[in-house]
């Protein structure tokens, strides 16, 4: 199992996926790690992903995994 540092840098850059003021935001930190959080409570708790978890998150985004089922 990969070990986390789980330390938020301070200059970490927040980045969108677009401009509106709902949604994600990611930050590569300094660690090699990734911190994700809603833009929309940038103070509240941030997820971190080991660069492996990462890769996995994002292509389960992809293929659907995380799609709200269907009503």
């Amino acid at each position: 199992m990969e070990a986390k540092n789980r330390v938020i840098d301070a200059d970490a850059v927040w980045r969108r996926g677009d401009d509106s003021a709902d949604g994600v935001e990611i930050a590569f930190l300094s660690s090699g790690n990734i911190g994700l959080r809603d833009s929309r409570n940038p103070d509240g708790p941030v997820l971190i992903f080991t660069p492996g978890e990462w890769e996995a998150f994002v292509a389960g985004a992809k293929d659907g995994e995380f799609n709200r089922p269907e009503a």
